[in-house]
């Protein structure tokens, strides 16, 4: 019988399973008079701890400013970065050389299962450049299934996630 108390048992297992944590600060302050939906800026700022920092707000749909970031489009980033940074581990290993990968991805915002807008699939489209014969077809369609069994992010969501046939190099 373990004779600890709850709390300590509980913060020993999320110690026992936790690999990494990632940290973000994210910071908004009102910038207008008025705060009704239409009024108020959706501008705010994502900071990491390594020091970077990107301007984000919401989609232009939802009032927010083009030039910046939208939680959206860095959900489609981060599943398309993880993918690519998988794929390319993948490769290491196998000693396939990559000497450059270009992604594509676009993602579908639309009523899910439930009737609520979610980013429910995400379509991928790498281009990707190999030193030397490109592997066959058949080598390259295991290796992106396995970098997305593999992919931590397609591992946390419920977002459809494909690979459009696309031609190496």
């Amino acid at each position: 019988m373990d004779d600890r108390a709850p709390e300590q048992t509980i913060q020993a297992t999320r110690l026992r399973n936790k690999m990494s944590t990632h940290e973000a600060t994210i910071k908004w302050k009102r910038q207008t008079p008025d705060f009704g939906y239409s009024d108020y800026n959706r501008e705010h700022s994502w900071s990491f701890p390594g020091g970077g920092v990107v301007e984000a707000s919401a989609a232009p749909q939802f009032l927010g400013k083009a030039e910046n970031v939208d939680p959206e489009e860095a959900f489609v980033t981060s599943v398309s970065s993880c993918h690519m940074l998988t794929f390319l581990a993948i490769c290491a290993r196998k000693k396939i050389i990559v000497d450059s990968y270009e992604d594509r991805a676009c993602g579908y915002m639309e009523k899910n299962r439930l009737g609520r807008l979610a980013i429910t699939r995400i379509e991928l489209s790498p281009q990707i450049q190999f030193n030397g014969t490109p592997p066959e077809d058949h080598v390259l369609d295991n290796i992106h299934h396995l970098s997305h069994q593999q992919c931590f992010i397609a591992n946390s969501i419920n977002t459809q996630l494909t690979v459009l046939d696309t031609p190496s190099r």
